[in-house]
């Protein structure tokens, strides 16, 4: 079974990815049983998807947030895919579904997820941060974990702290 850090600890993930094919109609995809994360094109093709409370959307760098907002409520994840670490267009779509359109569930990254980047990821608003299975051992994940508390009181402003630093700390006049 595949692990993640959720809500800074490692556990277990029963979540599939669903991969599509090039040319396969997302209309005609049959999502098992489960819990499934799906292509945002199969989310959309069939409404269905989200009533079964097991089938999470997967937005890609070229989603529009927007298309999934009047839906937020209904989704017990939104998963965010890097397809690249030098793709940083996740980063814009989770500081979106959190800062314009409000969402409070989970959102995870999935990927090619660096533990380079779970700092900055966390600061957009990720909750879970899900590498590729195999990609680190037990100890790299419990090591990264640890990492994510190196930096406690970052500069500038983000979703994890809204005002930047000289903000939020006020010094005496000497």
């Amino acid at each position: 079974m595949a692990k993640l850090i959720k809500n800074q600890q490692i556990i277990d993930d029963a979540w599939q990815v669903l991969a599509l094919e090039a040319e396969a109609d997302p209309a005609a995809v049959t999502v098992p049983a489960g819990p499934w994360i799906v292509p945002f094109t199969v989310w959309q093709a069939q409404p269905a998807l989200a009533t079964r409370g097991d089938v999470a959307p997967l937005l890609d760098g070229t989603d529009e947030p927007a298309e999934l907002a009047g839906q937020l409520d209904a989704v017990p994840l939104v998963a965010v895919n890097f397809p690249r670490f030098s793709d940083g267009r996740g980063y814009s779509t989770a500081t979106l579904l959190r800062s314009r359109y409000g969402y409070t569930g989970e959102l995870r990254a999935v990927g090619d997820v660096l533990r380079d980047q779970f700092n900055y990821l966390t600061r957009c608003g990720f909750d879970a941060l899900q590498p590729p299975e195999g990609k680190y051992t037990d100890a790299q994940l419990e090591a990264a974990l640890t990492s994510l508390k190196d930096f406690t009181e970052p500069y500038q402003a983000s979703v994890a702290f809204r005002e930047p630093l000289f903000r939020r700390h006020h010094r005496s006049a000497a």
